[in-house]
């Protein structure tokens, strides 16, 4: 499964308001500045309404959600696991 499109749509839109120029799947959000602690709980709501889930306060981690990498990684496990 591969939810980059999605995922990095969404950061480019929300986050970096359209000019994705510098985004590439492995951009570290956090180092970057692109997303704050407010940024990651919308993106944890986007990727629970989006893919119907619901992502545990553990789940919630600088592993899981520093790039579109992590975030794709993360999300194919889950729901992957749940099918």
């Amino acid at each position: 499964m591969e939810f980059k499109k999605e995922i990095k749509e969404f950061v480019i839109e929300n986050f970096l308001f359209g000019d994705g120029e510098m985004l590439k799947e492995e951009t570290d959000f956090f180092k970057k500045g692109i997303i704050d602690s407010t940024g990651i709980l919308e993106l944890i709501c986007f990727l629970e309404e989006s893919f119907d889930i619901t992502i545990e306060d553990d789940d919630i981690t600088q592993k899981n959600f520093s790039s579109v990498n992590s975030v794709n990684n993360y999300l194919t496990k889950k729901i992957t696991k749940s099918l």
